[in-house]
């Protein structure tokens, strides 16, 4: 630190102020008296009277030490994502290198390392506000920023830590100066999604709006491009695009669910990058309003369930008719007297019935409502890709069941007309399928495997789930059995015929679930389940293939309600080389009645997978894809090296802007005086002047004997000249 000397005056009298102050009103009063009689030398007399009291006052050179303090300036060196671009990371660590090791007399040099932009951009001036608390207001300089110019916070006007106010309210800055790793303005070309819609309606085009932007020298609005789109793993398509104008793209959404569009367009020549050239948007394919038509035989206690269920789904437009009076009801009442509405078979089941996309007969008794051309009506629409949901109970083996009609033949189960109505308490329980299946694995409540009785007295039932009382004992079946019912028998089984589905739920009392019997169960769940796999979502799919980019890992996952799932999948990457995947078995959870741990079917493999576009996954019968999002899209929406966002408050601070250029160099950094504070290739910080006074000295002004000589002088004058009248 430095010592400086500085001197200033003061006072210490030799006598209390208030007796230098009468003697100098007496004297002043004798000097008016002399005047006023015309006495010559009263000046004189005067003179040498205030030249003692001037003695008395104690007149002194102070003098103080002072250690000068060295002035502080912040280095902002900028490490988010958009710095590791090209060798801007090794230019930025070299020119902090070279800032570092310079001897900067009088001037120290505190860097701040900002290395994660989160969400939200890259944030330096916060970063410069919290280093600069740190700091003594009079000991701060000014700042440096070593950065791309892609600073997401830049103020409109100089940050307070570098504005200086005075004591007269006029104001002062302190230097804000920017240094960029590289040689100089880059360009470079953009590609933005500035709209595009959440879902898709299957079977209609969608419509996402992009638009491809030029910056930096030499660009100019409406350039000629080319946009390349591909949609998960379709063959790719182009369309030219001008630059700076919106373009619309219709997407088809051939199928429902998760649908990956890849926008890539053409590279701007000498751009620094094309990172964000290319983009992926993703929308879930949906079905547009699912139709269901609800058919129930009679009134029963089981229709109002299925009533609130579908009603509660704004995705479902539902068709309910409930058959009030059926045919072998006939008591001779005239058809005007009766207020019933006259069933639309004709319309229903042969005009529209391709238009649904599910038909539920709960508790539905033929007897020759409808004739035999109508149910081969539906049948045919189950084997067109319909679904069909049965709930079957005594109906079901009296006169006129289903199982004698075309519908029979598309039914999953076969039950016996005589010995096959089951009537007293039992639980639900889950199947080994079932345990794997969509549709009913993780049902909230359901039995742990193995525990819990399938047949039980109304006193003695025990499980999780409350107890149903009637159920169906089918002679054969085919498909998937999921629940199971008394003595293990079949209870809810799932089975595809052709491209549709059916389900056959063996028992009509589901309904007590919701009416909290036994402890209740997962009624609505369950039935929304099997609707849903009845309408093909695929999430409910017992095949399944996932894939998911997080963070540059690619996971996959192969799921199988058979538990047959492959060894090794294919990767395929954006740029097409394909690599295979190996795929480990995932093991639930050890419970108390199990203690090894349980199979359900699920298989995972992960693989790095950097590369920015689509990744395919292929095991042979089924395809996923997956595509990474930047972690910080506002991070890379301009990449280039810039100082348009920074230059306006370098020059209002009186900063500078420099280039490192490659190979990179710094400006020299020095203390100086005045409102400029950079140069060609030198940076600047004023002068603060802070320091510590370290001791302080006073010697007399006026020596007594000199005063002494003064003061008899002025008298022997004042009398010499008096002496003259």
């Amino acid at each position: 630190m430095l010592t400086h000397l500085t001197s200033s005056f003061g006072f210490a009298p030799l006598v209390p102020v208030w007796v230098l102050i009468t003697l100098g009103f007496i004297a002043l009063a004798l000097c008016v008296y002399a005047l006023f009689h015309r006495t010559k030398g009263a000046f004189f007399r005067l003179a040498a009277i205030t030249s003692v009291l001037v003695w008395l006052a104690g007149p002194q050179r102070l003098h103080e030490s002072w250690h000068m303090l060295p002035e502080t300036a912040l280095l902002v060196v900028d490490q988010s994502p958009s710095m590791s671009l090209g060798q801007r990371a090794a230019l930025a660590q070299q020119a902090e290198h070279l800032l570092a090791d310079e001897k900067k007399q009088g001037l120290s040099l505190r860097t701040v390392t900002v290395r994660n932009s989160g969400h939200d951009g890259t944030r330096l001036f916060d970063a410069l506000d919290q280093a600069a608390a740190d700091i003594p207001s009079d000991q701060f300089a000014g700042a440096i920023l070593l950065t791309d110019g892609q600073v997401a916070d830049t103020p409109q006007t100089l940050p307070e830590k570098l504005t200086l106010t005075a004591a007269d309210s006029s104001k002062t800055t302190l230097p804000l100066h920017v240094i960029l790793p590289a040689k100089g303005e880059e360009s470079d070309r953009r590609l933005r999604v500035l709209q595009a819609p959440p879902y898709a309606i299957v079977g209609q085009p969608a419509t996402v709006r992009v638009q491809a932007d030029d910056s930096g020298p030499g660009t100019a609005k409406g350039t000629p491009a080319t946009l390349t789109v591909r949609v998960n793993g379709d063959a790719p398509f182009t369309l030219p695009i001008k630059t700076g104008t919106p373009q619309d793209i219709e997407i088809p959404a051939s199928h429902p669910g998760q649908i990956l569009v890849s926008l890539a367009v053409s590279p701007l020549e000498g751009e620094v990058s094309s990172l964000n050239n290319q983009t992926v948007t993703r929308m879930n394919g949906i079905r547009d309003r699912l139709r269901v038509l609800l058919i129930s035989g009679t009134p029963n206690q089981g229709e109002r369930v299925w009533r609130r269920l579908l009603k509660a789904d704004p995705s479902v437009d539902l068709i309910h008719f409930t058959i009030l009076r059926p045919p072998d009801k006939d008591d001779g009442t005239p058809l005007s007297d009766l207020a019933l509405i006259a069933f639309p078979v004709r319309e229903l089941f042969q005009e529209k019935i391709d238009q649904f996309d599910l038909i539920i007969l709960d508790g539905f008794e033929n007897q020759n409502i409808l004739p035999p051309s109508y149910l081969r009506n539906i049948a045919n629409f189950v084997r067109k890709g319909g679904g069909l949901l049965l709930t079957a109970g005594p109906e079901f083996v009296g006169p006129g069941t289903l199982q004698d009609t075309a519908v029979g033949d598309i039914l999953p189960a076969h039950v016996p007309l005589d010995g096959s109505m089951v009537e007293q308490a039992f639980r639900p329980r889950l199947t080994a399928e079932g345990q794997n299946h969509p549709v009913t694995a993780a049902l909230p409540g359901a039995p742990t495997p193995g525990t819990g009785a399938q047949t039980d007295t109304a006193q003695t039932i025990t499980g999780q789930w409350g107890p149903w009382y009637r159920s169906l004992k089918p002679s054969s079946t085919h498909g998937q059995t999921l629940l199971s019912g008394p003595d293990n028998a079949p209870l809810l089984v799932l089975d595809r015929v052709d491209q549709g589905r059916v389900a056959l739920l063996l028992s009509d009392q589901i309904w007590l679930w919701s009416r909290g019997e036994g402890g209740g169960g997962p009624q609505a769940e369950l039935l929304r389940r099997i609707s849903h796999w009845l309408m093909k979502e695929p999430e409910l799919e017992e095949e399944q293939l996932t894939a998911q980019d997080e963070g540059g890992v690619l996971t996959v996952t192969r799921r199988s309600a058979t538990g047959s799932t492959p060894a090794t999948v294919t990767v395929t990457a954006p740029d097409g080389q394909t690599h295979p995947l190996a795929l480990s078995p995932v093991e639930a959870d050890k419970t108390a009645s199990s203690p090894s741990p349980v199979k359900n079917g699920i298989t995972t493999g992960h693989m790095q997978a950097e590369q920015a576009g689509i990744w395919q996954v292929d095991d042979g019968s089924h395809k996923a894809f997956a595509a990474a999002m930047p972690p910080d899209p506002q991070e890379f929406t301009d990449i280039r090296a810039t100082a348009s966002r920074l230059a306006s408050l370098s020059t209002a601070s009186g900063g500078g802007v420099f280039w490192t250029g490659a190979p990179a160099q710094a400006p020299s950094l020095k203390l100086v005086n005045g409102s400029s504070f950079h140069g060609t290739d030198w940076a600047g910080f004023p002068h603060r002047n802070a320091h510590v006074v370290t001791g302080r000295t006073a010697t007399p002004l006026l020596p007594a004997w000199l005063m002494l000589i003064v003061s008899l002088g002025l008298l022997f004058v004042g009398w010499w000249r008096e002496g003259r009248s």
